[in-house]
């Protein structure tokens, strides 16, 4: 029989210092003071910003810890490559580490070690080979780090039925469309503000997509016009 966990009083839990990442501007606006430790999930389809996101979070959070990028998806190719040029990831270079491919169980080894860096980010889930019981298990066994996980999309929500229980499951899910970042906080009572990560890309996107959307709707109204004529 395992041993029976204590039980806490409303008192003792307010009085815990749990460490917080002192975030602040629009990071703060969109995500609130998030704890160090704890799982987040980024999602969106091709051509939305979703690596310009994760390469500017990357970067910020080198502010607070050192960050390690687990680059499953696409090694260190040229993509990359140009996206580290375009954020100016040099700027960051003694607290960002980009690992080449490394598997759950290396970057798990990896993260145990003294002075490890404590932040992950995983890209890409999917690629990454991990249920949703690896993922609960990679989980316990970094309490102290913060994983981040990068996913594929399907339509709005993350692919694949695994991820999908992951989004339930993470502290922040963050769907980035349109070069902009929606994020879901457990550390704010109210949905965030959506961070821009491209101001002009963002701009043209939703203009047309209202645009597209008003006219669907006259369209719709003229149809049902017709068959009431």
């Amino acid at each position: 029989m395992s041993k029976r966990k204590r039980a806490y009083s409303p008192t003792e839990i307010l009085n815990m210092r749990i460490p917080r990442i002192e975030f602040d501007g629009a990071w703060e606006a969109s995500m609130g003071k998030p704890a160090k430790s704890g799982t987040w999930l980024i999602w969106g389809n091709p051509g939305n910003g979703k690596t310009s996101f994760v390469m500017q979070l990357a970067k910020y959070l080198c502010r607070f810890e050192r960050v390690v990028y687990d680059s499953l998806e696409e090694s260190t190719s040229l993509s990359v490559q140009m996206s580290m040029r375009r954020h100016r990831m040099e700027e960051v270079n003694r607290r960002f580490l980009v690992l080449d491919r490394e598997s759950m169980e290396q970057l798990a080894e990896r993260l145990r070690k003294r002075k490890s860096p404590g932040i992950a980010i995983i890209d890409s889930f999917q690629y990454s080979g991990l249920t949703y019981k690896g993922y609960q298990s990679l989980k316990e066994a970094l309490p102290g780090k913060l994983l981040i996980f990068v996913s594929h999309a399907e339509g709005m929500r993350p692919a694949g039925r695994a991820a999908k229980k992951v989004e339930y499951d993470a502290d922040i899910k963050i769907l980035v469309e349109g070069f902009r970042a929606s994020c879901k906080s457990r550390y704010m009572d109210r949905p965030g503000v959506p961070f821009t990560v491209w101001e002009e890309g963002s701009a043209k996107y939703w203009l047309g997509k209202e645009n597209t959307d008003i006219h669907q709707q006259k369209t719709e109204n003229n149809e049902q016009n017709d068959e009431n004529d």
